[in-house]
């Protein structure tokens, strides 16, 4: 079921991830430059479940570095039963997987038709190289992958995994990414909110002060923390262990979320995420597992998993929130050793933007 829209939807904004999509795509992963190590397979095997996950839903876009990998990722996905004409398979040079960083954020016209916006991502703050993913929209666009649809390159950084919203005009974000001037020097809170009202229709922007997850190393993306499952339903972090050192700002961060009110007036309804529990890579450094990092697609909703006694309780939760989508576990123990899940390597394409059938 999709969920009606408000009367803000004759305005240009920037859609929920629970409205209709016209695909979502996926920068499948290289080792070329030694990034994964031994974790290689293991993560490929997360990106095959996605994207049969996906495909068996909507459209499927896959980047692919080169020509080598989109023939190697065409015979995997032709072996993991995703049929050829629900997925498009381009070549785009990339540096990482995390689409959702540097994809595009396409918003909705005043006239209900997309553009599709390329904003300028630079490795979240300069941390990582990330000369080829800054490009790859523009490549995509530059071989006519999405016809006709509208397109606007924007010379300000800003990250998908930094954001979410209600589809109505409400973004929700944190401070120590969007005001970082690791993104977008000197810029102020004022200047932040004015490119987010001018950019993606905003009307209202909820800041978290707090909120952040050891081993995070994006300076804390609200989609690791705090998401809407409808206009008046948020979802988050919550971690039950006062002993935990990630304890105090996530109890912090709840007590900001009861502050927000609903576009009617009225408190959200706040529902609490398991937690996963510290999870460590072989140097013994923590890894920051979320299950606020879920995708919400056409029919289902994909919730990533860690191999841990809390992952059925988080199907679970997500299940009683959307329970017109079918709920899909990916595997994403993997994709944590390098800092993000399924919502971080995944971008969605709403409804109306158009998309080359070539294969």
């Amino acid at each position: 079921m999709i969920r009606p829209l408000s009367p803000w939807a004759q305005r240009p904004r920037l859609p929920a991830e629970w409205e209709r999509q016209a695909a979502v795509q996926l920068t499948w992963p290289h080792d070329t430059e030694g990034l994964w190590g031994d974790h290689f397979p293991a993560v490929e095997g997360c990106f095959v479940a996605m994207a049969t996950a996906i495909a068996a839903n909507q459209p499927l876009l896959v980047v692919c570095h080169d020509e080598a990998l989109r023939d190697r990722v065409d015979r995997l996905l032709e072996r993991a039963g995703v049929a050829a004409d629900v997925r498009t398979l381009a070549v785009a040079p990339s540096n990482d997987i995390w689409a959702r960083d540097h994809g595009p954020i396409t918003i909705l016209q005043g006239d209900g038709r997309p553009l599709i916006q390329d904003f300028a991502f630079n490795g979240w703050g300069q941390r990582f190289r990330a000369d080829r993913d800054d490009v790859i929209t523009q490549h995509l666009v530059q071989q006519g992958l999405f016809g006709d649809t509208a397109f606007r390159r924007v010379e300000w950084v800003l990250e998908g995994g930094s954001i979410d919203t209600d589809g109505a005009g409400t973004i929700l974000t944190t401070e120590r990414c969007l005001l970082n001037d690791n993104r977008n020097p000197g810029a102020t809170r004022e200047q932040v909110e004015q490119q987010l009202c001018a950019r993606l229709g905003a009307s209202r922007v909820f800041w978290l002060r707090h909120g952040a997850l050891t081993g995070d190393d994006t300076d804390s993306h609200v989609d690791m923390l705090a998401r809407f499952t409808d206009p008046e339903t948020i979802t988050y972090t919550a971690c039950p262990d006062p002993d935990d050192e990630d304890y105090a700002e996530l109890q912090a961060m709840e007590q900001e979320l009861r502050q927000f009110r609903t576009l009617r007036g009225t408190p959200y309804r706040l529902v609490p995420l398991p937690w996963p529990g510290i999870k460590r890579d072989e140097e013994g450094q923590r890894m920051p597992a979320s299950y606020a990092n879920f995708l919400v697609i056409n029919g289902a909703v994909l919730v990533p998993q860690y191999q841990d006694p809390a992952d059925e309780q988080a199907l679970a939760v997500l299940g009683a929130l959307f329970p017109d989508r079918e709920i899909i576990g990916i595997p994403a123990l993997p994709l944590i050793h390098q800092h993000g899940s399924v919502h971080c390597a995944t971008m969605q394409l709403p409804a109306g933007v158009q998309l080359s059938a070539d294969n």
